[in-house]
């Protein structure tokens, strides 16, 4: 398996989960008694537009766009933070989301990851 194979399977793992965060938070806005409309309305939609973000990286990269390396990069790394932060709250969680991040951001800045995007030319 290739590098970008891996970053690949990386982002789609990243994409999947916070699918299912979108649908956990669009259950508690749907059966909860103390969330504001504003509130039950954005929350879902950014999570859903982060995961369709991922999951469109993920995919570009499949069909070998170099551009998408990039934003992925970035959007590995924004993972570092949210997963030490989380660890404050759900160690085990945090950690997965940190150490995932950086394994994403470290694939895809693999010499073997440009090379397989052209970008070695």
């Amino acid at each position: 398996m290739t590098t970008l194979t891996w970053a690949v399977r990386v982002l789609i793992l990243h994409a999947t989960a916070v699918a299912i965060l979108g649908v956990w938070t669009t259950w508690v806005a749907i059966t909860s008694d103390s969330v504001s409309v504003t509130s039950a309305v954005a929350t879902p939609l950014i999570i859903f537009f982060f995961a369709a973000v991922f999951g469109g990286l993920a995919y570009a990269l499949h069909r070998l766009r170099s551009w998408a390396r990039g934003p992925a990069i970035v959007m590995e790394l924004l993972l570092i933070p949210i997963g030490l932060g989380a660890i404050g709250g759900v160690p085990e969680i945090g950690i997965a989301i940190a150490l995932t991040g950086l394994a994403g951001a470290a694939l895809l800045l693999a010499p073997s990851t440009r090379g397989a995007l052209g970008l070695d030319r």
